[in-house]
Parts: structure tokens; C-alpha cells; sequence
């Protein structure tokens, strides 16, 4: 399904679609907001998205920001001093909501450039930019008591078309990923499983998925009861569920990138710029997509248990 512009301003959910942030639920919840393919000096109406970002962040009471890749364009950056960390980051981020701790992982475009200075940009005192690795888990632990893992990924070494490019994969392991996640999963007793990779698994536009992931990724999800998948990549902001697993394509937040019909009953939204926020507790992954002028443009409660 494709949602056009139209269609949000109609109907008898359009002041639920107007606001920009939803009424708090009563159930007190562990917060954040999600941005994904976004650095680009403020272009692309990068800038104006984080405007908003961080007006959503303060009244969503954000924890911290997650990155789902290709942090920087083009050519990522080449040292920790690249002024790209002012122009495309600290400047466009700057709100106060946003200085939270930022928790990143790397995209194709990041390793068109050097990805080593991404890795100890954090290790600067007060940075709030968290990569200590290309690939590593969190756990959080809800305001009810419960928890979350997250599986933050490192997607681009499995792509094969990468080989030969400037998106320079060589020398990474992803056979070590695989078993690093499998071990990972399966080791964890979270209430809520959640994976983070820049490239998408299954998209609703069907055309976009990644048959290498599907390959190594999916078996050991589902062994594993993975309930979340988020990605960026796609330069729109998509919807699906397959086999149990809800798949989030958050990849709005810059350039954005036309869309197809979607299949197989997922959602795609053209010519929407946006990210996403997430409230998390014991029985409930909700997350909603946010446009550039405020406006909700989906909102899906995930339920953990039945």
C-alpha cells in the first residue's frame, strides 16, 4: 500500500495524523528516536529534519538517538577532524534533545571512506557518538524491569556487488558476524530481541530485498525469536512483517528516493522525508513515523507476547 500526501489530511484519523508527537501513554516506557542515511552537510533537507527531530525528542523524552547508517556522504570521512563532523553532525544535530549518547553503525557509504576514524570519534571526552565496534549489542533494562537487547549489525561486508568498489569491505569476516550473532541471540534472556542493520532484509517494495541477507540473517533470527528488524538504505520509510518478524525501513533522512507499489501487505510512504521514534515496554514495541512537518504518518504497536 502507498500512502500519498492526500490521504493523511482526510478522514476520520486526521487529527490523530496531525500531531506531531502522541499523547504518553500511561504505561511509562523506554524512549528514543531513530534517523537513518542522513549526512549531508544539511542538504537534502537534512537540516530542517533535525530541526524537528529535536523538537519530537524533547517531548517524546528521548534516551538517546539510534543511526542506522551512511552517516556520512559520499565518501564517509577520513580522520576524526574531517570537518564533515561539524557540518553534517554536531551543527545539524544541535538540539538539546539530541545530545543524548548517539548509539551508530556504519552504511555503504561509510566505507567509501575510512572507517576507523568513525570507530574512535567516541572516545573523544563528552563525544555522545557510540561505535565501539562494527558490530556489538545493548542491553537496556525498561522502566518496568524487563528488557531489551539490541544487535546492532554490520551489514555492507555481506553485499557481493561491494566487492571490486570503492565501498571497500575487504578483510571483513562476516562468516564471524554470523556465528557472533547466533551466539549473541542466543545467549540473551531480553524480553525483546531487536536487530540493527543499514541494508534491509525484506522491504515492501519487494525489489529492494537483499537475497545475501535474507541467507545469513533470517535463520538465525527466527531460531532466536527476533521481533524487530530496522534499517535504513532505502531512502523512504517502509513497513512489513514476514514470518513473525516486523521489518522497519528507516532510511528518510535526507535524500529520499521514489517508491514502487508496495507488496505483500506492507506500507511505503513517497515523497516523505522523516524518522522514527520508539516507545518500548514490557508488552509493547511502538514505534511511529514522523514527516518533516510534524505530522504522524504511521504508528504500530508490536506486541511481544501473546
Amino acid at each position: 500500500m502507498i500512502l500519498p500526501r492526500r490521504d493523511f489530511l482526510t478522514g476520520a484519523t486526521a487529527s490523530a495524523l496531525l500531531a506531531s508527537v502522541p499523547a504518553r501513554a500511561r504505561t511509562p516506557t523506554h524512549n528514543c528516536v531513530m534517523i537513518g542515511d542522513w549526512g549531508r552537510q544539511g542538504q537534502y533537507e537534512q537540516g530542517r529534519l533535525a530541526a524537528r527531530m529535536g523538537r519530537v525528542a524533547a517531548e517524546h523524552r528521548s534516551l538517546y538517538t539510534v543511526s542506522v547508517g551512511d552517516n556520512f556522504y559520499d565518501d564517509g570521512v577520513q580522520s576524526i577532524t574531517d570537518r564533515q563532523w561539524i557540518t553534517s553532525f554536531e551543527s545539524i544535530y544541535s538540539a538539546e534533545s539530541l545530545k543524548t549518547p548517539w548509539r551508530v553503525i556504519l552504511g555503504n557509504h561509510d566505507y567509501r571512506g575510512k572507517v576507523e576514524p568513525q570507530l574512535r570519534y567516541g572516545q573523544q571526552v563528552d563525544s555522545r557518538w557510540y561505535l565501539p565496534a562494527r558490530y556489538y549489542s545493548m542491553r537496556d533494562i525498561l522502566p518496568d524491569g524487563s528488557t531489551a537487547e539490541t544487535f546492532f549489525l554490520d551489514t555492507s561486508p555481506f553485499i557481493s556487488r561491494y566487492r571490486g568498489t570503492n565501498v571497500d569491505i575487504s578483510g571483513q569476516d562476516t562468516a564471524a558476524q554470523v556465528a557472533w550473532l547466533d551466539a549473541a541471540l542466543g545467549a540473551s534472556d531480553a524480553r525483546w530481541k531487536i536487530v540493527i542493520g543499514h541494508h534491509p532484509v525484506y522491504t515492501a517494495e519487494r525489489r529492494f530485498d537483499e537475497p545475501e541477507l535474507i541467507a545469513a540473517l533470517v535463520p538465525v533470527m527466527k531460531r532466536h525469536g527476533v521481533h524487530v528488524y530496522i534499517n535504513g538504505h532505502i531512502h523512504n520509510l517502509q513497513y512489513i512483517e514476514r514470518d513473525g518478524i516486523h521489518y522497519i525501513n528507516n532510511g528518510a533522512g535526507s535524500r529520499i528516493d521514489p517508491v514502487a507499489p508496495a507488496q505483500d501487505g506492507g506500507i511505503v510512504f513517497p515523497g516523505e522525508h522523516g524518522f522514527m521514534t520508539v516507545a518500548l515496554s514490557r508488552d509493547v514495541f511502538q514505534f511511529r513515523f514522523i514527516g518533516l512537518d510534524g505530522r504522524s504518518l504511521l504508528s504500530k504497536d508490536i506486541n511481544s507476547f501473546s
